[in-house]
């Protein structure tokens, strides 16, 4: 397969409005044609809840938990359900809807990514699996969180779902942004859901553990964040043929990130469902 050339970032920790307004950007720019395809790999703080898109704030999470426990909250620009971003890798992918990535719509592009993926957690010694979605994939959920249960094209081990996606496709690009999971915390997540009482707070709670699953948990040892990194990298290299460049934002992408992170932080945007 030709060589190809992607431009490979890692923006390090970010608060939660510049990590969504980075994606943002370079969504944007490369809708102008000023960047190459993009993989991108970030973190968080303070660990972070982000809403898909569609969901309704005041339906779902409870602010003033979500506040004492010094957790932050952003709205993503991609559809899905609520995510806890404490102990993980977050990456986000960039290219345009006629890359050969991409092509096919949602699910087809969905699988290319995840097999890169999954070929890096492999390599790590990960037993996983990729999803090939299921009946409760379209039906409603017990809760409001994205790892309740595997969708189509999303990576487990042993049925429980270690890397949950979400993409969105705005003027011809894709954005697809998602978390592999070192550890699971699903006490703070639990503590800010909202639940019709506690007794379904701690039976979904522990439904959550039996149903999602974090990297050192199935490897049985301490993970590095940058061993996960150079597998995925690598994974996408020999799958797919890409060269990698190690890069930083350009100048038309950080020309935008004040006001996307002026709108992420923006009541509007957070309680627009």
């Amino acid at each position: 397969m030709p060589v190809e050339t992607w431009r490979l970032l890692d923006t390090g920790t970010a608060d939660p409005y510049t990590n969504m307004a980075i994606d943002e950007a370079i969504l944007l720019e490369h809708q102008k044609g000023q960047t190459p395809p993009t993989l991108r790999f970030y973190a968080w703080s303070p660990p972070t809840i982000s809403l898909g898109y569609f969901q309704q704030l005041a339906k779902e999470i409870d602010v003033q938990a979500l506040r004492e426990r010094g957790l932050g909250l952003v709205r993503r620009l991609t559809g899905g359900r609520a995510v806890l971003h404490d102990d993980e890798v977050t990456y986000s992918v960039v290219a345009r809807e006629d890359h050969p990535l991409m092509v096919g719509g949602i699910r087809p592009s969905y699988l290319r990514l995840a097999a890169a993926l999954a070929g890096g957690l492999r390599e790590m010694g990960a037993p996983v699996e990729i999803a090939s979605g299921r009946k409760g994939a379209h039906e409603e959920h017990s809760t409001a969180a994205c790892f309740d249960a595997p969708s189509w094209y999303e990576i487990t081990c042993g049925g429980r779902k270690l890397v949950g996606s979400a993409q969105t496709r705005k003027g011809g690009v894709v954005l697809q942004h998602g978390s592999i999971v070192i550890n699971l915390n699903g006490e703070d997540l639990f503590a800010v859901l909202k639940m019709p009482a506690e007794a379904a707070r701690r039976r979904l709670q522990a439904k959550f553990y039996r149903q999602a699953c974090g990297l050192a948990e199935v490897l049985d040892t301490q993970v590095d964040a940058r061993a996960i990194k150079e597998h995925i990298i690598r994974a996408f290299s020999n799958l797919y043929g890409i060269e990698f460049v190690p890069s930083g934002l350009t100048e038309g992408e950080k020309g935008r990130l004040e006001e996307l992170k002026a709108k992420y932080a923006g009541e509007e945007w957070l309680h627009r469902r």
